[in-house]
């Protein structure tokens, strides 16, 4: 009898760990349905946007080389590449066996024109199976470089930009801000889990997250000054590291010393800290740099504004200051500064025109690649094309601080970005510059 119970006993264990691995292993199948902050109006990767829509485009559109969890190039649509000494030529072999998703093969030849058309200043050009760029100037992390979006390799069918991602897009009504991704069964990569993905564009966070608790999304955009909210009632939520600068952009060059007084007397009356607390609860860190200090690894030396720290400006000066009327944490964040400022004797006026003297703006770091994150902020802010010696932190350094010394940009705070999702949403990641991995999620049976 007790032989028989054993028996018993191990096949229900037996049948009870085939049901778990069988629930827990990756399937096919399912519609994923995702909210993001971000409108848009075309969808293409070269429209800057949150992390959200960012990663939406990477799904259909791919570069020569992608970096990996912690910033470094790997090889992606090329599949190795060599550089010739002094950094201005490079070669890149391209992958076999890449279609577009309407079939077309990517050669060297359709890849060098898609470089060319984003890059006027390289010369590109494909020799055999080799993509050849040229730059005028030494570019050590220009590897790096071609993971940005802009880089992304595309050809127009009709119109429509082709991608060769995994997922092709379907459906895309700009009235209603909506986008259907289907799952890609050509995929060089391999064909994705889930069969599409379902995306409404332009939603604020407490539709997101109403929507979401309603099951009618399984992940959603979650702003910084949200991510406290969003983690009561046991939603599932991952966050990144501070990855979203908030700073204020002056529209034009500082004309005189005078006036660089002037814009470092604002910068030091801003009290970083508070704003980090109070309008955004935390979710970031105040910040004097253009790269987050987990980036650099020297952040912290760049003061932030605080109470302790500020001035009074040498004389009186009105500026006016613009703020997306449409987030409305922007908007108190501008009233703070504008109180701020005040104390220091610097009198903003907040408008609402594109022709304001300062822009209050939030950025998404463009690459976990410290030298290609400050080129592109530099880029971004109208600023001069950062110079590196080398490939060392004090090269890097260097080139930030004349950034910074322009003052055009005066960084405030760098906040984190989050995603909430539901507990049927496996194999999600969160890569530290807040960019989503859509590519290995699977859909399993909701859990209680």
């Amino acid at each position: 009898m007790k032989r028989f119970n054993s028996l018993l006993i191990a096949a229900a264990s037996l049948a009870w760990a085939t049901s778990m691995t069988a629930a827990t292993r990756p399937h096919y199948g399912g519609t994923l349905r995702v909210g993001v902050q971000t409108s848009a109006q075309t969808f293409d990767p070269t429209v800057s946007g949150t992390p959200g829509l960012r990663s939406l485009t990477q799904l259909v559109f791919e570069t020569l080389v992608k970096l990996d969890d912690r910033g470094r190039p790997q090889p992606w649509l090329a599949a190795s590449w060599q550089v010739e000494p002094g950094n201005q030529r490079w070669h890149f072999q391209m992958r076999n066996g890449v279609v577009f998703s309407d079939g077309i093969p990517v050669d060297a030849s359709v890849a060098a024109a898609s470089l060319r058309a984003a890059n006027p200043d390289w010369k590109v050009f494909a020799l055999g199976e080799l993509v050849m760029i040229e730059t005028s100037a030494p570019v050590p992390n220009l590897a790096a470089e071609l993971s940005q979006p802009r880089n992304s390799i595309s050809r127009r069918n009709q119109g429509a930009l082709i991608g060769t991602g995994p997922f092709t897009v379907t459906q895309w009504d700009t009235t209603k801000q909506h986008l259907t991704l289907q799952a890609n069964d050509e995929y060089w990569g391999g064909r994705p889990f889930t069969d599409s993905i379902e995306a409404d564009l332009g939603k604020n966070d407490r539709d997101q997250l109403m929507l979401m608790d309603l099951g009618k999304s399984d992940l959603v955009e979650v702003a910084p000054e949200d991510i406290r909210r969003a983690q009561i009632g046991n939603r599932l939520l991952k966050a990144s590291q501070p990855a979203e600068l908030l700073a204020l952009f002056f529209t034009r060059e500082a004309r005189s010393d005078d006036e660089i007084h002037l814009r470092n007397a604002l910068a030091l009356s801003i009290d970083s800290a508070a704003l980090n607390t109070v309008v955004f609860q935390a979710a970031g860190e105040p910040t004097g740099a253009l790269l987050p200090n987990w980036l650099s690894g020297y952040g912290f030396v760049y003061p932030a504004g605080s109470v302790a720290t500020r001035p009074r400006a040498p004389h009186p000066v009105v500026w006016t200051l613009s703020c997306d009327s449409a987030d409305p944490a922007a908007r108190i964040a501008a009233d703070r500064i504008l109180l701020n400022a005040k104390d220091a004797g610097i009198t903003l006026q907040i408008v609402n025109s594109d022709n304001a003297d300062i822009r209050l703006i939030k950025m998404a770091l463009p690459s976990a690649d410290s030298e290609t994150a400050l080129d592109e902020l530099a880029r971004a802010f109208q600023l001069p094309a950062p110079t590196f010696a080398d490939s060392s932190v004090s090269s890097l350094y260097s080139a930030e601080t004349a950034l910074l010394q322009t003052r055009r940009v005066i960084p405030i705070v760098y906040l984190r970005t989050a995603v909430a999702f539901r507990s049927n949403v496996r194999g999600l990641k969160l890569l530290p510059d807040g960019s989503w991995q859509l590519d290995n999620v699977w859909l399993s049976a909701e859990t209680p």
